[in-house]
């Protein structure tokens, strides 16, 4: 089958947006399809450079689009769609509302992922149409959340749009056989001590004072923060040395390729995530986000704290995390001292999320969210 996929994101960045759009597709490609993504931009990457940073299998057929950004993406939008009709496309699997809509009216079947609720002024009376579409179509958010979001906001039934629920992925291959966390530490040359690490963003919302004052007040432990954009980087950089803080270690960003020795790092796994949680692109997210980080923690089999919020018990649960109120220090503190002091309950908590793993990976993904689309 031949599948085209469209997104908006910018390819190559360092956004988990731009990560997972690459994940799906590379997983698209490998249930044996003819895969091609459609990206706006001037000119290409190298498939190496785009293999070692998104940490790919094989390389994947990327097309850059040029755009007019005076039209705000519908200009990427409509070439991307015409280009897809041209390459004879059997379904079109995108991220963008405008691109499913153009792709329906062009009786191509189409596949809409979404990560948010429905925005912008033509927002809701695009979805409409792709609701009301009679070419075969599928609705795929990422949590159940966010699908009883859409459901309250436009009054759809569920059948009517073809919707399955798709939480993000892993790529399970990467975390085979790693490392203990002594070990990984040891050739990572970082300090062997009891570790805690963060991977990811440090945007609004992603806990990063909370994990600077446990540092502040649990100077046993070695905090490891992986990623960051440079700029967020440099202000923590500063902070910790204006401090005089020892016990935290932050890497910057890091290839996606080696991610999984850095999480293997770590003894405790953690997601400090805010009551609200601003994405890459802005917006709060925390009533309906399905985290990357959540599944690869899973995936590495390490113990994780993650903040008490109800859209992470869709995957988490009391097996396979400690849970605490978000921004609550002393609850954080404590459930951190208490993994510490006890190696068997986090092992067993790691060993119970690597076991729930198996579901998630992203070609288990692929291959529901094509199901009985063609």
């Amino acid at each position: 089958m031949k599948i085209v996929s469209i997104s908006a994101s910018t390819i190559p960045s360092n956004t988990a947006n731009s990560i997972q759009v690459v994940k799906t597709t590379q997983a698209l490609a490998a249930l044996g399809h003819q895969v091609t993504l459609l990206v706006p931009g001037e000119r290409s990457t190298p498939a190496e450079d785009l293999q070692v940073h998104y940490g790919l299998q094989q390389a994947l057929d990327i097309l850059w689009i040029s755009e007019n950004q005076v039209w705000k993406r519908y200009d990427f939008a409509i070439k991307a769609v015409h280009r897809a009709r041209k390459m004879g496309a059997d379904v079109v699997y995108t991220w963008m509302l405008q691109t499913a809509v153009l792709a329906l009216w062009l009786k191509i079947p189409t596949i809409l992922e979404m990560h948010d609720r429905v925005k912008g002024r033509l927002g809701p009376w695009l979805f409409r149409r792709f609701c009301g579409s009679k070419t075969r179509r599928r609705l795929l958010p990422i949590t159940h959340a966010l699908s009883q979001v859409l459901m309250e906001d436009f009054s759809f039934s569920p059948s009517a749009v073809n919707l399955q629920v798709a939480p993000m992925g892993v790529d399970l291959e990467r975390y085979q056989g790693l490392p203990a966390s002594s070990q990984a530490r040891q050739s990572l040359g970082l300090p062997d001590k009891f570790t805690a690490g963060y991977a990811g963003h440090f945007y609004a919302g992603r806990g990063m004072e909370l994990l600077f004052k446990l540092a502040q007040t649990m100077p046993q432990v070695h905090f490891l923060w992986v990623g960051g954009e440079a700029g967020d980087v440099e202000y923590w950089k500063h902070r910790v040395q204006s401090t005089g803080i020892t016990n935290i270690t932050l890497t910057g960003f890091v290839n996606n390729q080696v991610l999984p020795q850095y999480q293997a790092a770590a003894d405790v796994l953690l997601m400090p995530y805010g009551r609200q949680i601003a994405g890459s692109s802005g917006g709060d997210t925390a009533k309906i986000a399905s985290p990357m980080k959540m599944f690869e923690y899973m995936a590495t089999g390490r113990a994780i704290i993650s903040s008490d919020l109800p859209v992470i018990h869709e995957v988490l649960d009391d097996t396979m995390a400690v849970f605490c109120p978000p921004e609550d220090l002393q609850a954080w503190s404590e459930a951190l001292s208490k993994l510490q002091g006890d190696p068997s309950v986090c092992r067993a908590l790691g060993d119970a999320a690597r076991a729930a793993i198996g579901s998630y990976t992203w070609q288990a993904r692929a291959e529901r969210a094509l199901e009985g689309l063609i």
